[in-house]
């Protein structure tokens, strides 16, 4: 009879849930600022091109088509909108495709989206132009530093919620490496027949129907575990990332591929709610921890 998954008692969820609040603290007040400042110099530098290149943004629909045609100063463009503007929002809004491509084959496509950044700019960083003037170079000089820091601010954030996944998948890789399991190409599993060896996994795939995993592990008894790893930085994130996303994924997969032949599984990071850990629980997701990884791998190489 295959070993059914560890079920945690709320005791147990909550003193790993504090212990994942605890080292994200620690993360967190580690950080270095070396990538802020980084970005916030590269992109100071951005605004600057920007405003010299449009006369403080007086010419700026004479220079659209250069404008957009220039990384950096095409990212600045966008954040001179309050609040700042998506490249996708911009693309709907001022109904034209920013492409390379379509700008050349569009001349108006940059002039129309210039104009939708100013029906969005942002006035108390460039009161300048409403009042039709140039800039006191105290003004100048806070748009550049407002802005700036805002694109830095986000870029931070972004490179944050990107890495750490990346980060905890690979070292749920490198630990089931070390255990003896071997990494196979990724690829489909829509039975249990397609899925890797005994022995085996694979990185991000679709399983059963449509859903993806992370990873995929074909346990030491036979059964598919597709784990999905999960980074939150809130409790209220936790519902995204734990409920509609996780446990979501297991009961489409149990369904799929029958309770017997799958154990949907999670490997947890950062700060979760307990009531959203009892629920992924109760819907069939095997809780683990990015600081217990002991537990999944035992699990993983017990034999039926």
């Amino acid at each position: 009879m295959p070993a059914r998954p560890p079920r945690w008692g709320d005791a147990r969820l909550e003193a790993d849930r504090a212990r994942a609040i605890g080292e994200f603290r620690t993360e967190r007040l580690r950080e270095p600022l070396g990538l802020y400042r980084e970005l916030f110099e590269h992109y100071r530098k951005g605004v600057e091109r920007l405003l010299a290149a449009t006369d403080d943004l007086a010419g700026i629909r004479a220079e659209a088509a250069r404008v957009l045609a220039d990384g950096d100063l095409r990212y600045a463009a966008r954040y001179l909108a309050s609040p700042p503007i998506s490249e996708d929002d911009l693309e709907v809004l001022s109904d034209a495709s920013l492409g390379a491509r379509a700008l050349r084959r569009d001349p108006g496509a940059a002039r129309r989206a210039v104009e939708t950044i100013l029906l969005l700019l942002d006035r108390e960083r460039f009161p300048w132009l409403s009042d039709h003037r140039d800039p006191t170079d105290e003004e100048r000089r806070t748009a550049v530093v407002a802005t700036a820091a805002m694109i830095a601010s986000q870029r931070v954030l972004t490179a944050r919620m990107n890495a750490a996944p990346r980060r905890q998948e690979a070292l749920v890789r490198e630990r089931l490496a070390a255990a003896g399991f071997a990494e196979d190409e990724p690829r489909p599993v829509p039975t249990v027949f397609a899925a890797p060896p005994v022995g085996h996994f694979t990185g991000e795939c679709v399983v059963g129907g449509s859903r993806k995993a992370d990873i995929v592990v074909r346990l030491g008894d036979g059964r598919i575990m597709p784990i999905e790893c999960k980074v939150s930085n809130s409790e209220i994130n936790s519902i995204k990332r734990l409920r509609n996303d996780a446990a979501a994924k297991a009961r489409v997969w149990i369904d799929d591929l029958g309770r017997n032949n799958v154990v949907p599984a999670a490997v947890l990071d950062g700060v979760f709610k307990l009531s959203d850990l009892r629920d992924a629980q109760e819907r069939g997701l095997a809780i683990f921890w990015s600081h217990s990884l002991g537990e999944l791998l035992a699990f993983a190489t017990a034999e039926a």
